[in-house]
C-alpha cells in the first residue's frame, strides 16, 4: 500500500490540505489513517475516493449530499442508497446541461443580432 502525506494527497487530489481536513471532519471522507506521531497518511483508496468526490463537487453536488454519500460509503449494505443518491444527482446534472444549452442558444441569438447590427452599420458607412 502506498502512503501519501497530506501535502502529497492535496497535490494529487487537487484539494487543499484544509479541504482534506474538512472532508474528514465532516464525514465526507472516512477517517484517515495516522502515523504513530498522529500525522495523517492517505492511501490509494483515500485518493480514489477524493477523485470521485472532486467529480461530484465539480458537478455541483451540495455539501450535505457529499456528506451523505461519504456516510453511505462506510456501510457496504448501502449500495442501493448510493445508487439512488447518484441517480438523483445525475438527473440534476442533466437538467443543468439542458439549461446551459438553452442559455447558449440564447447567447447565439444575441450574438447573431449584434453581428447583423455591425454589418448594417458597416454597410451604411461604406455604402
Amino acid at each position: 500500500m502506498t502512503a501519501y502525506s497530506p501535502a502529497e494527497a492535496a497535490a494529487r487530489s487537487g484539494f487543499s490540505i484544509d479541504t482534506l481536513r474538512y472532508y474528514e471532519r465532516e464525514g465526507i471522507l472516512s477517517p484517515v489513517a495516522r502515523t504513530a506521531g498522529g500525522r495523517r497518511v492517505y492511501s490509494d483508496d483515500d485518493l480514489s475516493m477524493l477523485d470521485f468526490l472532486r467529480c461530484l463537487r465539480d458537478t455541483g453536488m451540495p455539501i450535505e449530499r457529499l456528506r451523505r454519500y461519504g456516510e453511505l460509503c462506510r456501510d457496504p449494505q448501502t449500495v442501493p442508497e448510493r445508487i439512488a443518491l447518484l441517480r438523483e444527482h445525475a438527473d440534476a446534472v442533466e437538467q443543468q446541461i439542458e439549461q446551459l444549452h438553452r442559455w447558449r442558444a440564447r447567447l447565439g441569438e444575441k450574438l447573431a443580432w449584434y453581428h447583423d447590427q455591425a454589418s448594417a452599420d458597416t454597410t451604411a458607412t461604406h455604402g
